[in-house]
């Protein structure tokens, strides 16, 4: 069976969008880069809700830039090459390597999760809710950035039962970003 990972980077004060929905705080270095590639390229597919997508159709052409990094420009080639579920009411199209699903984002992250193969990961705090709540996430994966916001989008959702979790493991990159991976009990 495949694990269902929401991972994100996240405040000290547990937002992963500042009041305005500014995310410019946890822009990652090269190290830290170098790490997230590593970990998209070990994903089967990714769901994601609106505005995750909305937020990473950079990369679908960012890969064309020859100004960018090469760590940028294959984590482009990675982005491109996985296979994405984008769960939208509003959305009329998609691009790329995705597919638009109107509804059904928990039976759809049920189904996969029964299938074998390389995980699956979910993105989106609203989607992430949804599967949170539902006891679908198995792993929640979070990079912890050394600011306080004060405020906007949890990465948590608010929960009607408590959430037990249990740390696997945590890594301080020279950015002074905390990875903290944790899988619930």
């Amino acid at each position: 069976m495949r694990k269902l990972i929401y991972s994100m980077g996240v405040s000290l004060d547990g937002f992963i969008a500042g009041p305005q929905g500014e995310i410019d705080w946890g822009v990652p270095d090269d190290e830290l880069h170098r790490f997230h590639n590593e970990q998209t390229r070990e994903l089967a597919i990714h769901l994601c809700g609106r505005r995750l997508y909305e937020s990473m159709r950079y990369w679908e052409t960012a890969d064309q830039d020859r100004s960018l990094p090469e760590l940028h420009r294959e984590f482009a080639h990675i982005w491109q090459a996985l296979p994405k579920i984008v769960f939208s009411g509003t959305l009329e199209s998609v691009e790329g390597n995705a597919t638009l699903c109107r509804d059904g984002a928990v039976a759809e992250a049920a189904r996969l999760k029964q299938e074998s193969g390389k995980d699956v990961a979910a993105g989106g705090a609203g989607l992430a809710s949804t599967l949170s709540r539902a006891g679908l996430i198995d792993e929640h994966r979070l990079f912890i950035s050394p600011v306080v916001l004060g405020g906007g989008t949890p990465f948590f959702p608010t929960a009607a039962d408590r959430i037990e979790l249990e740390l696997l493991e945590s890594r301080t990159f020279s950015s002074r970003v905390i990875y903290a991976r944790y899988q619930r009990l």
